[in-house]
């Protein structure tokens, strides 16, 4: 299988066939539930038949609806943030390279000081202070990782800032925003794709990891952490219904590092070919 001219490996396309499933899962999954995620329809931790295929939760929930309405939410609130953090981190990191002096001193100043902080007690703190609302948590989770992605685009954007037609463009009078939008950002796409499956899969467990701990997507909605907090109790009873959300958050972030591997081989190639 060739996808852009380059050859895809097994492991690529079986995490493009992953994310694809996980995808259609949560956009289709109103349509696919076979139940109200939110009704009781029989008792407490009932084991799976051919009505619940993955039995019952331990309020008599369907287990098999909440896995697919928990993929639309832990799915669409990881894609909201990576989209948010990447627009702050890419305007940012290329203001700072471009402009440089002291605004990049400034910029990254600030961001030295937000990565000195660690993430998740600094999102402990403000979660609790301001509320777990969804806009609150989008926000909070996206500034703190656009650190990583201003980093990583102030660094392609440095060196890219520093070649011929650059400065070419800038001889002629192009502004700010056009020398960004038109000679930076098409020659910083590679890396910069690859760091959004990295981004998305970080922001994917950390809403996983709030959620378990109870500061994430607030009860009735289901996400998949905080299906395994839920569930976490049967492990002592040798159930296997924690294994159901745990299980989904590892093959889909398995499945992302799968395609960012393969991107990431691509443009290393592509770097070291170029004449």
């Amino acid at each position: 299988m060739k996808l852009f001219g380059h050859k895809v490996p097994f492991t690529a396309q079986l995490g493009m066939v992953i994310i694809f499933i996980n995808a259609f899962v949560a956009i289709f999954g109103p349509w696919i539930s076979p139940f109200d995620p939110t009704d009781m329809v029989g008792d407490s931790w009932a084991d799976a038949d051919a009505t619940y295929w993955l039995g019952l939760d331990n309020l008599g929930r369907d287990i098999l609806s909440r896995m697919i309405d928990g993929a639309r939410l832990s799915i669409g609130l990881a894609l909201m943030i990576t989209m948010l953090s990447f627009s702050i981190g890419i305007v940012t990191g290329f203001t700072a390279a471009v402009m440089g002096k002291w605004v990049d001193i400034i910029l990254s100043r600030i961001v030295d000081l937000l990565l000195s902080l660690p993430t998740l007690i600094f999102a402990f703190v403000v979660l609790s202070v301001l509320g777990t609302d969804i806009p609150v948590l989008v926000v909070t989770l996206a500034v703190l990782d656009s650190t990583r992605v201003f980093r990583l685009a102030r660094s392609v954007a440095v060196n890219i800032n520093a070649l011929d037609f650059v400065e070419a463009a800038r001889l002629r009078g192009e502004g700010l925003w056009w020398i960004i939008r038109k000679e930076i950002l098409p020659n910083a796409v590679p890396p910069l794709v690859a760091e959004f499956g990295l981004r998305f899969s970080f922001a994917f467990l950390f809403i996983a990891a709030l959620s378990f701990l109870g500061i994430g997507v607030q009860p009735p909605d289901a996400d998949w952490g905080s299906m395994v907090r839920d569930y976490r109790d049967m492990i002592s009873l040798d159930g296997i219904q924690p294994l159901y959300p745990a299980g989904a958050i590892a093959l889909l972030t398995i499945g992302i590092n799968f395609v960012v591997d393969w991107i990431l081989a691509v443009h290393s190639n592509s770097t070291t070919t170029e004449p």
